[in-house]
């Protein structure tokens, strides 16, 4: 019986089977010897975006076999990874940093800014009694509440801590201002003018006199340099105040701008928090940081959800049915899932009893809501001076 005629190697692909930069026997996609990758960047650009996709978010066949459990099995993936089946599933940093980009920019792009009246801002400036005052007061107090209870339960939420800094800078103009009235009143004198650069001007006190970058500078004990750096911050942010006066919608684009950075500020804090709360479980830092950003990669996703059925909403049913009814409880749900959700991870990842399940996890939300509120006001304050 003959052999089969032996084919003669395709000199193309020997050539391909050894590394083009050091020439030594290729056994996968880099070379061994000197690491040069097989693939270079002379090639299709539809393998060259391919691959783009692949190293920084990591989309592949795997993001579907994530997602799915990510949103509806709460603590599955938590526990995939620490059992060693990782490679299936998208990496939990990946997953996270994914998810916030894509939702916080739906967001800004579906959510409409608070409609607030800022146009006359230093109307109890120009208030020439007390009862004026109060009635701008209230009146603007009562604008603001309406603000707030919009913003309670959608994206637009982590705004809410801005707008009740708002409040607090009203009552303490109003404050200052029935004083000024008062003091008057009682000297024989006519009401103070307003002063006409209020509107444009950080209503800062100090020395007793609002804040004025030439007539009345900010003077500390720190160095020369550090108080005109503090001067020019103030006076930027002045400037920004009466830009925001003039379009509202950049409040909501500064709180949303400044969420996806301070996720990824907290996601490290959050874990260091956990790990304070199970300290007598002896799992490692990097077991919670996994448990934290899964858990914040599920907020993430639900609200990109929870936005996306808002705009299909808009789309399909602007007024009242079945239909619009039908798309109101699908966003009450999703919103209603995110703390049963971070509930029942917590229980199966941990694995403690209920009632010290639910006394962590409540006292896990307080302190955490409490110090995402404080950061994202940081955060649109930067962003206010940066803009």
């Amino acid at each position: 019986m003959s052999q089969p005629p032996v084919r003669e190697p395709d000199p193309q692909t020997a050539l391909e089977a050894h590394c083009r930069n050091c020439g030594v026997a290729l056994h996968g996609p880099h070379c061994h010897a000197c690491g040069q990758p097989v693939k270079g960047l002379v090639r299709p650009l539809g393998n060259l975006f391919g691959d783009v996709l692949d190293s920084v978010f990591d989309l592949d066949t795997r993001v579907f076999r994530t997602l799915p459990p990510l949103f509806a099995k709460p603590g599955f993936l938590t526990r995939e990874y620490f059992a060693g089946r990782q490679i299936r599933y998208v990496t939990p940093f990946r997953l996270f940093f994914f998810l916030a980009v894509l939702a916080f920019f739906v967001a800004q792009l579906t959510l409409d800014g608070p409609n607030i009246n800022l146009g006359d801002g230093d109307a109890i400036a120009r208030a020439t009694t007390v009862a004026e005052v109060e009635q701008v007061r209230d009146a603007k107090l009562a604008e603001l509440a309406k603000v707030k209870q919009g913003m309670t339960g959608t994206a637009a939420a982590t705004g809410i801590p801005g707008v009740e800094v708002g409040e607090q800078v009203l009552r303490e103009s109003a404050a200052a201002r029935i004083a000024e009235l008062q003091k008057a009143q009682a000297a024989g004198l006519p009401p103070p003018v307003a002063d006409t650069d209020r509107e444009n001007a950080l209503d800062v006190r100090f020395n007793d006199s609002r804040w004025d970058e030439k007539k009345n500078p900010l003077d500390t004990s720190l160095p020369g340099f550090a108080d005109r750096w503090l001067n020019a911050q103030l006076a930027r942010g002045s400037s920004n105040i009466a830009r925001l006066k003039q379009d509202p919608a950049a409040f909501k684009d500064a709180a949303l701008g400044a969420v996806p950075t301070t996720l990824f500020v907290l996601v490290p804090v959050f874990a260091l928090m956990l790990k304070l709360a199970y300290v007598f479980k002896r799992r490692l830092y990097m077991e919670h940081l996994v448990v934290a950003l899964h858990s914040h990669a599920f907020l993430c996703l639900d609200l990109l959800l929870v936005l996306l059925v808002r705009a299909l909403a808009q789309w399909l049913a602007p007024g009242e049915g079945a239909l619009a009814t039908l798309f109101a409880w699908a966003e009450g749900l999703l919103l209603a899932w995110m703390p049963a959700y971070l509930l029942l991870m917590q229980k199966r990842v941990y694995a403690q009893g209920w009632p010290m399940t639910v006394l962590k996890y409540f006292v896990l939300g307080t302190c955490y809501s409490v110090l995402l509120s404080f950061a994202v006001l940081a955060s649109m304050a930067i962003g206010l001076v940066a803009m």
